[in-house]
């Protein structure tokens, strides 16, 4: 975990976390979505520069709000004004409910309740946004393709991991704050998940003639859309819903037998981002040829199209935890593994098949899923 740490501290500048430390320009920024998730690796290591270096991501996102309420992306300091991204080819969903998470987080470890206080105005006008974007007051986000971290990958609509991550947010503001309005939405959206994303019993399914044709589900679907479902597995949503223990125990553990057959199934024994594959001859492949925005890097078993992070399997192995903390140490042994290849070079991610590297090297999450692993199996928890 040392060499971890020593890649966040070198990861770190007087703005917050950057992406890496590689001289790649898209990487040299603060990120939402990997500021946040560096700085839960921080809290959990208890590392006080580290910890510092998260309250100046926050801020960096806190103080590029958009007026109605986005959090960006991504902020890239350039001489003195900085250039605020809030997505490329289709905005970003996920990075209101990330801030959320990592103010709340912060607030929780630190005990610092007056940051959390601070921008309590900033968090509202989140989940306001977060209201807007359901477009039919029905309680579950509609997100644009590539309006996530999967970026280059073909899920829209009603996207699960979306769906979770605000569910987390407004479980981290119900632990600090008593509010009747967001305690209810947080139970109609939970209700909403249970019931929709696999078959079973409800009344009132989202999507009545798509549900009708669901199979036997052994794990949460990716997203429902007006066409129907998307029934590739997500290795990151079903992480998080392990980790908000999303649905009965039956499930939950339905869901983790088809992850480690999976699992253990690849040469790399970890979980692929998104899987099955999708390659030339299927029909989905001119979706994902063309959703780039310079060059085509999903390849099958690379990147989200079957490609393996070690950063989602990070959070596999935090929500397999509470079942079974032994699964947990098998994956992180996995990880570190990963991030050790070419002198612990930490890349982004690596090819499911082949076991090359690909991606860029340095990246700071991959090394914040280790050390969060890792502290979870020295006893921390996050605030869930």
């Amino acid at each position: 975990m040392q060499k971890a740490l020593e890649l966040l501290h070198k990861a770190s500048n007087s703005q917050g976390f950057l992406a890496s430390t590689s001289k790649t320009s898209n990487y040299q920024r603060i990120w939402a979505r990997d500021g946040v998730i560096c700085g839960l690796a921080a809290l959990l290591s208890g590392d006080k520069n580290l910890i510092e270096t998260f309250k100046k991501t926050l801020e960096t996102l806190s103080r590029h709000q958009h007026d109605l309420g986005h959090i960006p992306s991504n902020v890239h300091f350039l001489d003195e004004k900085p250039e605020v991204s809030f997505g490329g080819l289709a905005g970003r969903v996920d990075t209101i409910s990330w801030y959320i998470i990592g103010i709340c987080n912060y607030a929780f470890f630190t005990k610092d309740i007056s940051f959390l206080h601070q921008n309590k105005r900033s968090i509202e006008k989140g989940f306001k946004l977060l209201n807007a974007w359901e477009f039919n007051n029905n309680h579950l986000l509609y997100v644009p393709r590539s309006g996530n971290w999967a970026d280059e990958y073909i899920t829209e609509g009603y996207i699960l991991y979306d769906q979770l991550l605000r569910l987390w947010a407004l479980k981290c503001y119900l632990h600090f704050y008593s509010n009747d309005e967001y305690s209810r939405k947080k139970e109609l959206i939970e209700k909403k998940l249970i019931e929709n994303y696999k078959n079973g019993e409800t009344s009132k399914p989202y999507h009545p003639k798509a549900y009708k044709e669901l199979n036997d589900s052994q794990y949460w679907q990716a997203s429902i859309n007006p066409s129907g479902y998307q029934k590739m597995f997500d290795a990151f949503a079903n992480s998080l819903a392990l980790m908000l223990k999303l649905g009965d125990i039956g499930f939950q553990e339905k869901v983790i037998s088809f992850s480690e057959k999976l699992r253990n199934g690849l040469p790399l024994k970890l979980l692929p981002a998104f899987w099955e594959t999708i390659k030339p001859q299927q029909t989905e492949w001119e979706l994902l040829l063309d959703n780039c925005k310079y060059e085509f890097r999903n390849h099958p078993y690379e990147f989200h199209n079957g490609g393996t992070w070690q950063m989602v399997n990070g959070f596999y192995g935090i929500g397999v935890f509470q079942k079974d903390p032994l699964v947990s140490k098998y994956v992180l042994d996995e990880i570190k593994k990963l991030n050790k290849v070419k002198d612990y070079s930490f890349y982004e991610n690596f090819n499911t098949k082949t076991q090359k590297a690909i991606g860029v090297p340095n990246c700071s999450w991959s090394a914040a899923a280790e050390v969060m692993l890792e502290m979870y199996l020295k006893g921390k928890k996050l605030l869930v």
